[in-house]
């Protein structure tokens, strides 16, 4: 179970913004729960602003007098990029850019394996080939060590990038980075792509109208990638790169439309996000990143289709190796239920693909609610982890805090990554809980929602006047809202009960609800129940019909209070990992022979279920989570249930004989400990 957060909106201030602009009143809503509190914020909000001057980002102008210079005496430029799409993207536009303006230029991406950004064999093997010039992009702030070597090697190095720069410059010819301290550029957080776009529109005297035209979706694609913040120049750059994406003339973007299924009339930075990026980025994670590129580049049709059919079969592997992963992961978890009880996982299995355990533990991460590390293990007994977290969890300080163990690392507060030898593994994992166990107050997974609707909130008028939103993504998330107390109506499966429908009544509103990925089987809820649901809302067209569609994210029965259920689960991991409790505290805990009796006629009488759908079902003043725990704890000592902890899935057992439940070695624990 997730904790949720409703925001409240400023009706009054909403119907006041209204007054001015043509936006619709439920937009204006969602803008003011997220603190917009003057018309100025709406106004700049809603504005597109032309792109700022390339020029006014520090050394732009020498970065383009050192490309032109190449380009004017035929010198091998090497466009160095990165294995990511935001790297991927950056390299296309920066080398069909050169190449267009008949420059003497190649592209050099490093595979995953090797590590990101520049490395000394690469640099020695580009000096090999008589590059006279290296132009990264999406990487080189931080590569001091290697510029010194281009010099050395007599090559020159214009560095584009868009990371936090360190305190020392590489030596280079130009260092192109809008977070540079002494960079007078108005917008920082450009993406990699957009520092190469503006590279592009500075080489053609400053001027965006060409750039923009040619590559704006490429542009785009590469931005929400990149999950910068889609306000300022970025939603410029993707607002105008989505139209272009619909028009593109791109063979690998048409192709990757036509074998994804796209609809480009329709398309937008969602889509972008979920259904273009991860095909782009599963090169770098599976194959060579060299493959998307290509993709992009092809001016050939059919070369189009063979590479975008790699990378369509490159993320399919991908999609496969991560379900295996996360199969190992359930296993484990199954085996070792104390993996659980932990503030934070730390979860290693042998050959586990590097590229894609990023992935593996934003999964762990969004079913678990826990901050977690995966680490994968090679045959050398060298070892490499993601990490992801949830805010008020610091994973660098964290990873800091483990320094003396790593060969490398790095991060931010909810993501990070390092390299270790596996012998260190057990020591990581101490000092993870230690770090973890020294925090007053765990943080909690939240989803939040931007208001609470309305019945009379749910008209096709007002959700279509939510598009006025777009595009979506970092800093503009899709609109989430929240409704509570519907009662359920029609419960339906589709797609033979991958999914379900169902019929709900809203303060009088009927209405249909999606359920994604949820069998009607192992839903919380039946014909009659009121529910809660977190929902984000679209307009369906079905025969020219138009009708609003509602897809839910979350749900929960209704009258679950969570603040008590975070706290008493808190309080059951903390005695599961032997922690010492108050006295008062385990009394509590344990339960009497009736709420042992309730706890377990429930179980008989659905015969599976969910620990959390129990609770919502049995949960109250009495009963709480811990409770409820700790009497399924005892019903498994005595081989009443079966109980599977990565599922949460328990499941009542054929009772063959009389049990002692006073004999349980749960019950028999905690009175010791009283």
């Amino acid at each position: 179970m997730k904790k949720w957060k409703i925001s409240k909106c400023d009706e009054a201030k909403a119907a006041e913004f209204a007054k001015k602009c043509d936006i619709n009143r439920l937009a204006l809503e969602v803008l003011t729960s997220r603190g917009f509190t003057d018309f100025q914020q709406v106004v700049d909000f809603f504005d597109v602003p032309d792109l700022s001057d390339p020029f006014l980002i520090k050394d732009m102008d020498k970065a383009a007098a050192a490309i032109n210079e190449k380009i004017d005496n035929y010198e091998l430029i090497c466009i160095y990029g990165d294995y990511d799409c935001d790297g991927i993207t950056a390299t296309s536009i920066l080398y069909n850019y050169l190449e267009s303006m008949g420059a003497n230029v190649m592209y050099y991406i490093p595979e995953r394996s090797a590590g990101y950004g520049l490395n000394e064999q690469a640099v020695r093997e580009l000096a090999e080939k008589h590059v006279s010039l290296i132009v990264t992009v999406d990487n080189g702030i931080s590569a001091v060590e290697e510029a010194k070597l281009i010099r050395e090697l007599g090559m020159e190095l214009v560095v584009t990038d868009h990371h936090q720069p360190p305190e020392v410059l590489p030596d280079a010819v130009a260092v192109v980075d809008p977070h540079r301290a002494d960079c007078p550029s108005p917008y920082k957080d450009i993406s990699g792509v957009g520092v190469a776009f503006k590279l592009c529109a500075a080489l053609d005297d400053g001027s965006y109208d060409a750039v923009l035209e040619q590559y704006g979706d490429i542009c785009a694609i590469g931005t929400v990638a990149d999950v910068v913040p889609l306000n300022g120049e970025n939603r410029t750059i993707v607002k105008h790169g989505l139209e272009y994406l619909k028009n593109t003339e791109n063979s690998g973007l048409c192709k990757l439309f036509e074998l994804s299924s796209l609809d480009r009339e329709a398309i937008n930075a969602v889509d972008v996000s979920f259904r273009i990026a991860p095909v782009i980025n599963a090169s770098g994670r599976f194959g060579s990143p060299l493959t998307a590129v290509k993709a992009l580049l092809s001016e050939d049709e059919g070369d189009a289709e063979s590479y975008v059919s790699q990378l369509i079969e490159l993320n399919s592997m991908r999609k496969q190796t991560e379900n295996e992963i996360i199969t190992e992961i359930i296993e484990h978890i199954n085996k070792y239920p104390q993996t659980l009880n932990h503030a934070v996982l730390v979860l290693w299995g042998k050959n586990w693909h590097p590229g894609v355990i990023g992935i593996v533990s934003s999964k762990i991460l969004d079913y678990y609610g826990k901050p977690n590390f995966i680490i994968s293990i090679d045959d050398d007994g060298n070892a490499r982890g993601s990490a992801r977290s949830i805010h008020g969890f610091d994973v660098f300080e964290c990873l800091c805090h483990c320094s003396e163990l790593f060969e490398k690392f790095g991060g931010h507060e909810c993501a990070g990554g390092f390299s270790l030898k596996q012998d260190n593994i057990g020591a990581l994992c101490s000092r993870i809980y230690e770090y973890a166990d020294s925090m007053e107050k765990l943080p909690v997974q939240e989803m939040s929602a931007d208001k609470l609707l309305q019945p009379q909130d749910l008209t096709i008028e007002n959700v279509k006047g939510l598009r006025a939103l777009e595009p979506f993504g970092a800093g503009n998330p899709v609109p989430t809202f929240a409704i509570l107390g519907a009662r359920v109506l029609v419960v339906a499966p589709l797609s033979q009960g991958k999914h379900t429908k169902i019929d709900f009544d809203y303060g009088g509103y009927k209405g249909q609800a999606l359920f994604f990925s949820l069998s009607p089987d192992n839903a919380c809820f039946k014909v009659g129940d009121r529910i809660d649901m977190l929902v984000r809302l679209d307009i369906n067209t079905f025969r020219g019909a138009e009708s609003v569609s509602i897809k839910v994210i979350d749900h929960r029965l209704s009258g679950v209070k969570q603040e008590r259920y975070f706290a008493a689960k808190q309080c059951y991991e903390k005695l599961m990992r032997g922690e010492t409790l108050p006295p008062a505290y385990v009394k509590k805990m344990i339960p009497t022979r009736e709420e042992l009796i309730k706890v377990y006629k429930y179980i008989n009488s659905v015969r599976s279920t969910n620990v959390d759908h129990m609770f919502m079902k049995l949960g109250d003043d009495s009963m709480n989570y811990c409770k409820m725990r700790i009497c399924m704890d005892i019903f498994k000592d005595k081989e009443l249930i079966d109980y599977k902890p990565a599922t949460m899935k328990l499941t009542a057992c054929e009772v063959k004989s009389r049990v002692d439940l006073e004999q349980s070695p749960t019950l028999v624990k905690l009175k010791e400990i009283l």
